[in-house]
């Protein structure tokens, strides 16, 4: 199943981030962690040294045995829960033109904000130039009201094939939504939910009247919350075994 859809294995630092974003709040023990971590074949001394590694780098905070997400990776978790329940607001044909303007960007800049436009869910016209239909309200980070100047317009061409693969991301969707129902292990369950959430972070969130009739991510969703529920119960009684 997940070589079909090219996932691979999860390693330590995966199941440990996959888990937390998936808990709200992202705050859990060890122990509890250790325990997902078999269903991979996972030691628990692998466990452990990737949540050290993890606070090392600044990904986690640890206290009294439990480990939380640090505040970059808590916005990753908004992301990913905006995803599975998209806040989108009425659309009037206008669209969100973000212009760099900011000069000599050092590259850690530069890279900086693509990550934070990709998040946006702005899509790259041309160097410089990124937009999207404006029927998303979401904060704009530092780092792009420093390097951008946004416009509001209106297209005279229909971007939306040049701007997204819709094609690719469909076909994608309909896969995991078979992974889903075929999945049988725990460990193949977890995989795909991971999947399923990564995939849904690259959900455009375009408006009804650019997307194709049977667009599949309001379906996607729907399977997934149905499974979710089923999962975490059988996740919830590994954990908790004796």
């Amino acid at each position: 199943m997940t070589n079909t859809l090219g996932l691979r294995p999860l390693t330590a630092r995966s199941v440990v981030l996959s888990t937390l974003l998936g808990s709200h709040p992202p705050r859990l023990r060890a122990r509890y962690l250790v325990r997902v971590g078999e269903l991979f074949g996972i030691a628990e001394g692998t466990i452990r040294v990737a949540l050290s590694r993890m606070v090392a780098a600044g990904d986690l905070v640890q206290s009294d045995g439990e480990y939380a997400l640090t505040e970059r990776l808590l916005a990753r978790q908004d992301r990913q829960d905006e995803s599975r329940f998209p806040r989108t607001l009425p659309w009037d044909g206008t669209w969100e033109i973000a212009v760099i303007t900011a000069e000599r960007r050092p590259a850690a800049d530069r890279a900086a904000l693509r990550q934070a436009m990709a998040a946006l869910r702005l899509a790259e016209l041309r160097e410089g130039t990124w937009l999207r239909p404006a029927n998303l309200s979401r904060p704009r980070p530092e780092i792009v009201a420093q390097q951008c100047t946004f416009l509001a317009g209106r297209p005279e061409d229909d971007l939306t094939a040049v701007l997204w693969d819709l094609d690719d991301w469909t076909a994608k969707a309909h896969a995991l939504t078979t992974a889903l129902d075929e999945a049988d292990s725990l460990a193949d369950r977890f995989t795909v939910a991971a999947a399923v959430l990564r995939h849904l972070l690259n959900d455009p969130l375009l408006p009804a009247e650019l997307l194709p009739a049977s667009w599949p991510g309001p379906g996607l969703r729907a399977h997934y919350e149905r499974f979710e529920v089923d999962f975490n119960r059988l996740l919830t009684d590994h954990v908790l075994a004796p």
